[in-house]
C-alpha cells in the first residue's frame, strides 16, 4: 500500500494549495480551531478505514486550517438514520445533529424540507464537481440542490465461485462466457442442478442450486431498464407487459426447477457453505467473500473467487444498479460549512478516495480515481477479492450506465412486498412441482404450476 501512501501526500498538499486562499475569508483560524461532529455507519474495515483518514486529516489539511473532525462511530445504517429523523423532529430525548453525516437520500429529503441541510453548490464550483462522477452527484441533488455528497458509491456484480466451476465446466462444457447474460446463468443453473442430481442418482431431484441474489427487487428495476422499460412508474410497481413478463418467467422457472436458491439472507452466506457457485450482490459485500467454503459436512476447501460484470438480459443495455449513500451537511453557520467542505474535499480526493475504497470493496466517485490511479492501485492491492473487484468496476465504469432508483416513502415497502411475493411463490411453485414429477415430465410438471 506504499503507492496508496504516497497518493495521500500528494493529494493532502494540492487540497492544502488550493484552500488556502479562502480559510479566512470563512473565518478558520489554526490558532483557534474549529471543532466538527461527524456520525457514520461504518463499522469493521470499514471503521478502522475512516478512523486513519480521520487522523491523518486532522493531522494535515486540519491541523494547517484550524479543523477538527470529532467521529462518532453508530455501526447500524438503520439506527443512524433514525437519530437523524429524531433530531430534526425534535423528538424528547433526540440527539443533536452532527455537523457532517452519512446518509441516504430519502432521510436527505426530509431534513432538508425542514431546512436543516447544507446546499453543497454553494462550496462546491462547477468546475470542481465536474471532477466527479456525474450520476454520483446526481442521486444526491434535489430540485436542483446538492445535499448528499458522494464519497463513495457502490454497484452490483456477479461473484463467481471460480474452484467449483471450474469442475463444473469440465464435466459439462458450461463457460464463464455464458455467465454475462441471464439467460446464461438460468442455462447454466439448470445444467448444474442436473449434473449434481447425477451424483446422488439413489435420491431423485436433489439437485443443488446455481445461484442466488441479494435483492431480487434491485434486479427487476435493472432487468427492465436493460430492456427499455421501467420497474417503478407514478410510485407504483409495474408488474404487466411483454417485458416484466419476460424477466419475472426467466427468474420463476429456473427458481422452480431448483437452480435459483430463494433465500431470506445475504447470499455470501450460501457461497461460504457451497450451496450455490455464484450470486449478485453490492461490490461492498466484497470482503464476506474469503478464500475457504465450509460443507455441511464441516469439511473445509480452499477456493478462488472471480468478480464478473453485472450480467444483461440477451438484447439489453449495459445498465447496473448505483447505491450507497454520501455524506450531508447540516446547517451550522457559514463557518463550520466551509470547515465541512475543506473535509470533503479532502477525503474525496483521488489519493484518499482510493485509500478507503482498496480496503472496504465501494467504488471511488472522481473521475481521476476511476482512471489511472485506480488501475495502477488494483494491481498492488493486498486482498486478491478486491483487486479483482477493483479491474470489474474499472470496465463497468467504461460500458455501463448506472441506473439511481427513485426516492419516496412507500419505495422501500414496495421492495419488501415485491421480494416476500415473489418467494413465497417461488417456494409454494417449487413444493408442488416436485410433487407433480412423481407422475410427469420436467416440463409437463412446470407447464402445470404455471397454469394454476
Amino acid at each position: 500500500m506504499k503507492r496508496v501512501h504516497a497518493y495521500l501526500l500528494i493529494a493532502t498538499l494540492l487540497v492544502c494549495s488550493v484552500l488556502a486562499g479562502c480559510s479566512h475569508e470563512f473565518g478558520l483560524d489554526p490558532k483557534k480551531p474549529v471543532t466538527l461532529t461527524l456520525w457514520h455507519n461504518y463499522g469493521g474495515v470499514m471503521m478502522a478505514t475512516m478512523d486513519e483518514l480521520l487522523e491523518a486529516f486532522n493531522s494535515t489539511v486540519g491541523k494547517e486550517k484550524g479543523i477538527i473532525i470529532n467521529c462518532t462511530s453508530i455501526n447500524s445504517s438503520a439506527v443512524l438514520q433514525e437519530k437523524l429523523l429524531m433530531a430534526a423532529k425534535g423528538d424528547p430525548g433526540a440527539p443533536e445533529l452532527p455537523d457532517i453525516t452519512t446518509c441516504y437520500p430519502k432521510v436527505a429529503i426530509t431534513l432538508a424540507e425542514k431546512g436543516l441541510l447544507v446546499d453543497l453548490n454553494e462550496y462546491f464550483s462547477q468546475d470542481e464537481l465536474s471532477q466527479y462522477v456525474t450520476s454520483f452527484v446526481n442521486e444526491g441533488k434535489f430540485d436542483g440542490k446538492l445535499y448528499v455528497f458522494p464519497i463513495a458509491k457502490s454497484t452490483e456484480v456477479l461473484f463467481l465461485n471460480q474452484t467449483l466451476f471450474d469442475r463444473f465446466s469440465r464435466a459439462t462444457g458450461v463457460s464463464v462466457e455464458g455467465l454475462s447474460t441471464f439467460e446464461g446463468i438460468s442455462e447454466a443453473a439448470s445444467r448444474y442442478y442436473q449434473w449434481t442430481d447425477d451424483q446422488t442418482p439413489d435420491v431423485p431431484n436433489d439437485g443443488k442450486a446455481f445461484f442466488a441474489v441479494d435483492s431480487p427487487f434491485n434486479l427487476m428495476q435493472v432487468a427492465m431498464e436493460q430492456l427499455g422499460s421501467r420497474f417503478v412508474e407514478g410510485q407504483q410497481l409495474v408488474t404487466s407487459g411483454n417485458v416484466y413478463g419476460h424477466i419475472y418467467e426467466a427468474l420463476f422457472e429456473v427458481a422452480v426447477k431448483g437452480g435459483y436458491a430463494i433465500y431470506d439472507g445475504y447470499s455470501s452466506d450460501l457461497s461460504k457453505t457451497g450451496d450455490v457457485l455464484c450470486s449478485i450482490g453490492s461490490t461492498a459485500g466484497i470482503l464476506f467473500y474469503g478464500d475457504t467454503i465450509t460443507y455441511e459436512d464441516n469439511v473445509t476447501e480452499t477456493v478462488e473467487y472471480s468478480v464478473l460484470p453485472y450480467p444483461v438480459f440477451q438484447g439489453g443495455k449495459h445498465v447496473a444498479i448505483q447505491r450507497g449513500g454520501g455524506m450531508a451537511v447540516t446547517c451550522s453557520g457559514k463557518t463550520k460549512e466551509y470547515a465541512a467542505a475543506v473535509f470533503l474535499k479532502w477525503f474525496t480526493a483521488a489519493g484518499q478516495n482510493i485509500k478507503f475504497v482498496s480496503e472496504t470493496g465501494y467504488l471511488p466517485v472522481t473521475n481521476a480515481a476511476f482512471g489511472t490511479v485506480m488501475e495502477s492501485e488494483a494491481e498492488t492491492v493486498a486482498n486478491d477479492n478486491i483487486r479483482k473487484l477493483l479491474k470489474t468496476a474499472i470496465s463497468m465504469h467504461k460500458e455501463y450506465d448506472f441506473y439511481i432508483p427513485p426516492v419516496f416513502d412507500e419505495f422501500d415497502s414496495l421492495g419488501r412486498e415485491m421480494e416476500s411475493s415473489f418467494k413465497s411463490a417461488a417456494r409454494a411453485a417449487r413444493d408442488e412441482y416436485l410433487i407433480l414429477l412423481e407422475t410427469v415430465d420436467s416440463g409437463e410438471a412446470y407447464r402445470q404450476v404455471r397454469t394454476k
